[in-house]
């Protein structure tokens, strides 16, 4: 179709030779209506704010900050089955529960008896007769509250029950304890807990007379070894724990008397020295549990 411009120049240059025809050409011109313009559609523009991104909150600190300072552990005492060391804090929840996690040094590890203080004693991360490997009854962010195996005092004037310390988690692996130990003196029952449920080994045994009682409250297998001048055991291992007797110094001539699981042939009744006399099956079981295994034994 032609454009405007196109008709108004050719109805000028007819108008000089055929002035009807320019005119009409003039109307026909004028007369036209000019095109509408479609609008085109605007495209709708939408603002869009960058997604903020949030910035994580870092976890709490649980319990005390952290202490990077290094310590001359030569200049400690070890903390061992032999130990006598008077600061050193017992156990004031001996019912309480476990976390689940034991605890070995990595090479040897400062003990306080409490985070804020200098420490007491030292961790090594192997000993003769075991103890290195210990339960975690409390797990802070930098410090874990472990059984120990030692003495606060020797008895009769002193205070022999499970004592405890803390490490810094920087000086130790942490790995998960896969089974326990449950004990009733009263029900004189014995089982090992784990995931898949309680295993009953024992449904009697021997245990502490009066005079010399066996320790209630929670503990660890320290040691298991076979003694064989301990005629007693018939060659059966003993299960060490981390605990000694409450009323005796020392047994059958030694400087400990560390309470433990063994065989023995009379195996009923509060008849022992504090140790718990079990049968063969019964002690062979218990002989598996791995070092630091938690123990509780409930009155």
């Amino acid at each position: 179709m032609p454009s405007r411009l196109a008709l108004a120049t050719a109805g000028v240059a007819c108008a000089l030779a055929i002035a009807a025809v320019a005119i009409a050409a003039s109307v026909a011109v004028t007369a036209q209506t000019s095109p509408t313009l479609t609008p085109v559609p605007t495209a709708s523009v939408v603002e869009t704010m960058p997604t903020a991104v949030p910035t994580p909150t870092p976890d709490p600190i649980r319990g005390a900050p952290e202490n990077v300072a290094a310590y001359d552990l030569a200049a400690l005492p070890q903390i061992d089955v032999w130990s006598v060391t008077p600061g050193i804090p017992v156990d004031d929840d001996p019912m309480g529960g476990f976390t689940g996690l034991l605890a070995q040094p990595r090479t040897a590890a400062p003990i306080f008896a409490d985070p804020a203080g200098e420490p007491l004693g030292y961790l090594p991360r192997e000993a003769t007769y075991g103890g290195t490997v210990v339960p975690v009854i409390t797990r802070d962010t930098h410090w874990v509250k472990v059984l120990l195996a030692g003495r606060q005092g020797v008895p009769p004037n002193g205070n022999a029950a499970q004592t405890v310390g803390w490490l810094r988690v920087a000086d130790v692996y942490l790995t998960q304890a896969t089974q326990s130990v449950e004990v009733s003196l009263s029900a004189r029952t014995i089982d090992i807990v784990s995931a898949g449920g309680a295993e009953r080994v024992a449904n009697d045994f021997a245990w502490g007379k009066d005079a010399t009682p066996t320790p209630a409250g929670r503990t660890f297998v320290m040691l298991t070894q076979v003694v064989p001048e301990h005629e007693y055991t018939e060659g059966h291992p003993l299960v060490y724990l981390g605990v000694q007797s409450p009323t005796l110094a020392g047994f059958d001539g030694g400087e400990v008397a560390v309470t433990a699981f063994h065989y023995y042939k009379t195996r009923s009744g509060n008849n022992s020295f504090g140790c718990i006399y079990l049968d063969s099956a019964a002690i062979t079981r218990l002989a598996t549990l791995p070092p630091g295994t938690p123990v509780t034994i409930r009155p």
